[in-house]
């Protein structure tokens, strides 16, 4: 899933050790967590994510790059909703979100209408994850069992944003260590960078690609050169699916096959390569994509989540308490 409007450093991740990979995903988290405590946390987080995507289609991509974000850093903890305060700073600063992830406002309602239902019960951190399945759904993608009962972090880390999320000029190596971190396999990778059937990029994310990469169709290079020139409209918007950026399809993978990947390290997902087979498989089958999609959204919804007495429940997710 490499992830929409970024810009950053490249992370040398070839270097982080394979031991920090293990001991990842969670296995306290369960479905029916908040059946007793919180019986209605489903239906008003969905509630909530249907009213935001009905305001705003692109909303619902946001919403599940903002959960990419968050479990990509430090585990599923909700580290990525904290504003910077006089002890550390956040996240949301970071080069891969600095001005680009959204979504905060739709969350900060979500929590708030729950906090009203049943307070101090449903971490935010779980909030973005069924958000994150809610906004799937609704766009027309798969469903799948959200596991809960993550804990909210007391502190972000915004260096490790800067190593750990994947950059959009990263080759295939590359992304795959980065998911391989993660504890994510290359199927995983593959599915997840699906999820760029959805949502927008800046320009200042697939400049490079159109103006320097050879592995692109021509026309579709210059229709993108129209709108993002080389040095201005660094905020313009391009669907990362030029077809149906608001409709969770298989056409992503379609427009690799004709070299129509928007930002380089989608391309890279069909370059000659090995991930070649899995871009042809979901193209043809969608329901692959779909299943292996939510596969692998599961998986990454269990990556280092705080539970027990870890952490805390958050009354607001922009500040710990």
């Amino acid at each position: 899933m490499a992830c929409r409007e970024f810009y950053y450093l490249l992370p040398v991740l070839v270097l982080i050790t394979v031991s920090l990979s293990l001991q990842i995903h969670g296995s306290k988290l369960s479905p029916d967590y908040y059946s007793r405590t919180c019986p209605k946390a489903l239906s008003i987080v969905k509630e909530g994510v249907i009213a935001a995507i009905k305001n705003e289609t692109r909303m619902g991509a946001s919403l599940l790059r903002l959960h990419f974000h968050d479990c990509f850093v430090n585990g599923c903890d909700g580290s990525v909703l904290l504003d910077d305060n006089a002890t550390f700073t956040g996240e949301k600063t970071a080069l891969p979100n600095n001005g680009s992830i959204r979504g905060f406002g739709v969350v900060d309602h979500i929590k708030a209408e729950l906090e009203k239902a049943c307070p101090r019960v449903v971490s935010c951190a779980d909030i973005l994850a069924i958000a994150a399945r809610d906004s799937v759904v609704y766009l027309g993608g798969p469903s799948w069992v959200v596991r809960l009962g993550r804990r909210d972090s007391l502190t972000a880390n915004r260096t490790a944003a800067n190593v750990f999320i994947p950059a959009p000029t990263l080759n295939l190596s590359a992304l795959n260590s980065s998911f391989a971190v993660q504890g994510l396999s290359f199927k995983d990778m593959v599915a997840l960078s699906g999820s760029h059937t959805i949502g927008f990029a800046r320009c200042v994310s697939f400049r490079a690609r159109i103006y320097n990469d050879t592995d692109i169709n021509a026309s579709f290079a210059n229709s993108l050169k129209k709108k993002c020139p080389v040095s201005e409209n660094n905020n313009v918007l391009q669907g990362l699916d030029y077809q149906t950026p608001f409709y969770f399809d298989n056409d992503y993978y379609g427009n690799l096959l004709v070299k129509k990947g928007l930002l380089h390290s989608d391309q890279e997902l069909y370059n000659g390569n090995a991930a070649d087979y899995l871009v042809k498989r979901f193209t043809k089958h969608s329901s692959d994509f779909f299943n292996d999609f939510a596969t692998a959204m599961v998986k990454m919804g269990n990556i280092r989540p705080l539970t027990g007495k870890k952490g805390e429940i958050r009354v607001n997710c922009r500040k710990a308490d």
